[in-house]
């Protein structure tokens, strides 16, 4: 019984190491993949850091990442970084380990507020703290696709090269999207996010009335493949008075 004891113990220490030391080496190989990725776009001149576009993501960013930080629940330090990408596409991305991508198209077509730019941000950083882009897959699987982690943020980029990154298991990740519930998870998280942040979770409902608005429009949208807009409009603005406990007890 005593071995028994002893061997259950050592199987779930070993577990908890290989989880933590897998969650580490994911966010490390995204890391790497969003450095190439950054390489690739600024030799296409595609990485805006000056504009007033640039700036107001970068300021939404940096005053969310502290309340990101806090929810990171995952064991393993996030390295938070934001990259706002030239592109007309709306769309925003984050990879494991908190490195995200957001393009003007999203803030200039759809015209958004700062508060709408934190339901987005908000949103994507859930996706990262839950590591929506490693569940249900192996450990083998994942650790073992160098390369794969780089291609959700890059299969769906205009300007930005894939040739290089893809792998050949890019359709274990890169083309599935998130699940429906992923999504959903993801933008009820995100709205709590963004009041804890400071900003005006009744925001939320209308950035899908304006993608709805946006339907039929050229470019290619990460949110096609997700829940309707009308969908996550109905939810989100369930959920907009529990948010807004959150942001008015902030003052």
């Amino acid at each position: 019984m005593k071995f028994i004891k002893k061997l259950g113990y050592s199987l779930f220490l070993a577990t908890m190491i290989t989880a933590c030391a897998t969650t580490e080496s994911i966010n490390q190989e995204a890391a790497l993949s969003y450095a190439q990725v950054k390489t690739q776009a600024r030799q296409q001149n595609a990485i805006d850091t000056s504009s007033p576009t640039a700036k107001r993501i970068h300021t939404v960013f940096n005053k969310m990442k502290p309340y990101a930080e806090k929810e990171n629940k995952t064991g393993v330090p996030f390295q938070w970084e934001i990259t706002v990408l030239k592109s007309d596409e709306l769309n925003a991305w984050a990879m494991p380990g908190g490195k995200m991508a957001f393009y003007t198209g999203l803030v200039d077509r759809l015209k958004l507020s700062n508060d709408e730019i934190a339901v987005v941000m908000g949103h994507e950083m859930a996706h990262a703290l839950k590591e929506h882009g490693k569940s249900d897959r192996t450990v083998s699987t994942i650790t073992g696709l160098v390369g794969v982690i780089a291609d959700i943020a890059v299969s769906q980029t205009t300007g930005v090269s894939t040739e290089g990154l893809l792998s050949t298991g890019v359709d274990l990740i890169a083309t599935k999207p998130f699940s429906r519930s992923q999504e959903t998870e993801a933008d009820e998280i995100g709205i709590m996010l963004m009041a804890k942040a400071g900003y005006n979770p009744s925001a939320a409902p209308n950035v899908w009335v304006k993608m709805s608005q946006a339907n039929g429009s050229s470019g290619l949208s990460i949110f096609s493949t997700h829940p309707s807009n009308e969908e996550r409009q109905r939810n989100l603005a369930r959920l907009v008075p529990e948010a807004m406990k959150i942001y008015q007890a902030r003052k």
